[in-house]
């Protein structure tokens, strides 16, 4: 009884092949590790310019506050703590100090290009 199952179960494996073999594993598994390092390096770069704008934007937002204050004051802040103690920045921008010096003949931050 026990032979016939086991002889009955090897005829039905050998009629229903349907599973993979181990090359097409390995060849799905291989594409799909391109592409993800495809996914990972651009990524990278996406962040890398999401890091490069942010930090203009905050160059540019100290500038225009320095610009405010020198409309009324006749001169630029030495720092960017005196833009936000004044309340010309509700807070420090992200890579900024309270010691971080503004140049006193273009009104901006130290780092800034803009």
């Amino acid at each position: 009884m026990l032979n016939n199952a086991i002889a009955r179960s090897r005829q039905l494996r050998k009629n229903n092949e349907g599973g993979f073999t181990l090359i097409e594993l390995l060849i799905v598994i291989t594409v799909l590790g391109i592409l993800a390092a495809i996914v990972v390096f651009g990524v990278g770069t996406f962040r890398q310019d999401a890091t490069d704008t942010a930090k203009a934007t905050s160059c540019k937002t100290v500038s225009t506050a320095a610009e405010a204050w020198n409309a009324k004051n006749g001169n630029y802040p030495a720092t960017v703590q005196a833009l936000v103690t004044a309340k010309y920045l509700k807070s420090l921008p992200d890579g900024m100090t309270t010691t971080t010096p503004i140049d006193g003949t273009t009104g901006l931050a130290t780092g800034c290009t803009v």
